[in-house]
C-alpha cells in the first residue's frame, strides 16, 4: 500500500535493504530544491544527524544521530493491512491452476464477476484461521488496520499475538486491531515506534490483556502510564531496551493491578526515584532491574516502603559495590524471596566476594532464592553462623555499635547465640602460635543424643591425637562438638574451623563404633 505524496509526519516505513524508518519531517530544506523527508531510523547506525542541518533544526530524533533526509521515492514502501499479512504468512498461494471457481466481488452489486484459481483450498485454510489461538505477524510490515469486522470473522478466537518489529504508527491503529480479537491475553510489540497517544482508545481493545510486551520501542514512562489506564486486566509488563533514564513521571490516571514489571537493560540510576515511581503498583510482585546503572541503595527515610510487597527482585549487572546495600535492601523490600545481584562489583571485585553468597542469605533472612538457586535450610544456618564469626572477629565496640553496621546482628545472635569474643592476642601476630587454639577432645564410648546441625570436622588431627589408624572409615568414626543446648556432629570437610565458629576452649566428642578399636 503506498499513500499519495507527501505522506504525514509519523508515517512508517521501509526500504528494500530491509531498514525500517519513521517520517519526522516534511518540507523543503534550505538550499535545495523540491520536497524532502527527514526521518529518524529505527537502526540508528544507518542515520548521520539528529534532525539539524547547516545550524537549523527540522525535526528531533529519539535517539542521537539515527536520523537523515531522503526524496520521496516509489522504492519508501509503507506497509500493508493486518490481514493482508495474515494471508500472507498463513494461507498457501500455492493453488492447482485446473482447480477454478466463479466468484463475484461484493463491492461491485453483482457487476464484477472474476474467475478465482483454487478457491477451494484458500477456504480451507481461511476456515482454519479461525482455529489460530496464537498469531505472530513478527516483521510482516504491518501497517494498517482492515475494515471493521473484518478480522473478527477470519480469526476470532486468537489468544495472543505478536507484531513486533512493524510499521504501526499509532496506538489508534493497534487498537483497531486488537478490538478485533475479544479473547485477546497476550499483545507482544516489541521493536515499534509509536506517536504519543493524543485521544481516548476504545474501552473493549484491551480489555482482557494481562500480558503487554513493549521492549525496545522507546517508549517513555509517561507515555507508558498513559496507554496502561486502557488495560484493567494487565499483570506482565515488558518495558527493556527502552534507554529510560528515569520513572518520575506521575499521572492521575489509576493503573491495573500489574504485579510483573521488566525494566531490563535501560540507563535507570536513582533507586530512590524508581521505588517511588512505583508506589502506585500496589500489587507489584516482580521487578526487574537488571542490566542498569544504580550504584546505592540508599536508606529508607518513608515511613512505609513503596515497593514494600515486592517478592522477585532482579538487580544484577548494576554498580552496587557496598555491602550496606543488601542490609538496606532488606528495609525497602522486607518480603523478599528471591534476588538477582550475580554482575555487580560487590560480588566479584571485592576482596570479600568469594563469600558474597553467605553473607547475602544472612543480610536477607526472608531470601529463599539467591541468583537462580534455592537456599536450603542448612544453608541458611551455616551461611548465619559464617556471617556472625565473620563480625566478631572483624568488628569491636558494644552490640550499638555492631547493629549500626550489621543491621541483622541482633535477629542473629537471638537465633544462634552470640557468637564468644576473641581473645587479644600478644606478640609478633605474625607467629605461628598467635593463630592456635586449644581444643578439648574426649573419647567417647556412645554417641551424643541430640543432634541440631551438621558442620566441619578436622578428622585426620583427631585422629592422630588419638592414635587412630587412617584405615577408620567415615561410617564408624564420628566427631562432635559440644554446645550449650546439646551437640552437633561434625562432617562437612569442605570448610575450614572457623568458618563454624571452633573456638579456643571448644569440646570435642568421638565416637568409635566398632569393638576392633
Amino acid at each position: 500500500m503506498e499513500p499519495q505524496d507527501p505522506v504525514p509526519v509519523g508515517t512508517r516505513f521501509y526500504i528494500t535493504s530491509g531498514h525500517l524508518g519513521t517520517i519526522k519531517y516534511v518540507g523543503a530544506v534550505d538550499g535545495t530544491p523540491g520536497i524532502w523527508y527527514g526521518v529518524e531510523w529505527d537502526d540508528p547506525n544507518r542515520g548521520k544527524h539528529d534532525g539539524v542541518k547547516d545550524g537549523r533544526r527540522y525535526f528531533t530524533c529519539l535517539v542521537p544521530n539515527a536520523g537523515s533526509f531522503i526524496r520521496p521515492s516509489k522504492s519508501l514502501n509503507f506497509g500493508v493491512t493486518f490481514l493482508t499479512a495474515l494471508s500472507t504468512k498463513y494461507v498457501d498461494e500455492a493453488h492447482d491452476i485446473s482447480d477454478r471457481e466463479k466468484i463475484i466481488l461484493g463491492s461491485s452489486n453483482r457487476a464484477i464477476e472474476v474467475e478465482a484459481v483454487g478457491f477451494d483450498k484458500v477456504r480451507s485454510k481461511l476456515r482454519d484461521l479461525q482455529r489460530l489461538r496464537e498469531v505472530s505477524l513478527d516483521n510482516e510490515k504491518v501497517a494498517f488496520t482492515d475494515t471493521p469486522g473484518q478480522i473478527r470473522r477470519t480469526c476470532p478466537n486468537v489468544r495472543g499475538l505478536d507484531l513486533s518489529t512493524n510499521l504501526l504508527p499509532s496506538w489508534q491503529v493497534v487498537a483497531g486491531i486488537t478490538v478485533e480479537f475479544p479473547c485477546l491475553e497476550r499483545l507482544i510489540l516489541n521493536k515499534n515506534r509509536f506517536q504519543a497517544l493524543d485521544s481516548e482508545l476504545p474501552v473493549t481493545a484491551f480489555e482482557h490483556v494481562v500480558e503487554l510486551q513493549l521492549n525496545d520501542t522507546l517508549i517513555t514512562w509517561a507515555e507508558f502510564r498513559e496507554v496502561v489506564c486502557f488495560m484493567s486486566a494487565l499483570r506482565v509488563v515488558e518495558l527493556g531496551y527502552n534507554r529510560l533514564t528515569s520513572l518520575s513521571a506521575k499521572s492521575t490516571k489509576s493503573v491495573p493491578l500489574i504485579h510483573d514489571l521488566n525494566f531490563d537493560i535501560n540507563e535507570l540510576s536513582d533507586w530512590m526515584s524508581v521505588a517511588s515511581s512505583l508506589s502506585e503498583f500496589v500489587a507489584l510482585r516482580r521487578l526487574v532491574l537488571s542490566r542498569n546503572d544504580i550504584r546505592i541503595i540508599p536508606p529508607l527515610s518513608l515511613e512505609s516502603s513503596p515497593i514494600r510487597h515486592v517478592q522477585n527482585l532482579a538487580l544484577s549487572a548494576n554498580r552496587l559495590d557496598n555491602w550496606q546495600d543488601l542490609d538496606r535492601l532488606s528495609q525497602w523490600c522486607p518480603r523478599l524471596e528471591s534476588l538477582n545481584m550475580a554482575g555487580n562489583p560487590l560480588t566479584e571485585s571485592d576482596e570479600l566476594a568469594r563469600h558474597s553468597r553467605q553473607y547475602a542469605i544472612a543480610k536477607i533472612p526472608t531470601l529463599l532464592v539467591l541468583d537462580g538457586s534455592a537456599i536450603s535450610a542448612k544453608e541458611r544456618t551455616d551461611s548465619e553462623l559464617f556471617y556472625l564469626s565473620f563480625i566478631s572477629q572483624n568488628f569491636s565496640g558494644n552490640d550499638e555499635e555492631i547493629c549500626q553496621a550489621h543491621p541483622q546482628w541482633t535477629a542473629l545472635c537471638n537465633k544462634h547465640g552470640k557468637p564468644s569474643e576473641v581473645l587479644p592476642r600478644k606478640g609478633d601476630d605474625n607467629k605461628l602460635s598467635n593463630s592456635l587454639i586449644n581444643v578439648n577432645v574426649y573419647r567417647c564410648l556412645i554417641r551424643p543424643e541430640k543432634e541440631h546441625r551438621h558442620t566441619a570436622v578436622f578428622r585426620l588431627q583427631v585422629m592422630k591425637a588419638l592414635k587412630l589408624p587412617r584405615s577408620v572409615v567415615r561410617d564408624i568414626f564420628e566427631v562432635w562438638l559440644s554446645l550449650e543446648d546439646g551437640f552437633v556432629k561434625l562432617c562437612d570437610d569442605s570448610h575450614d574451623l572457623g568458618w563454624y565458629g571452633i573456638e579456643d576452649g571448644s569440646n570435642i566428642f568421638v565416637t568409635v563404633n566398632s569393638t576392633e578399636q
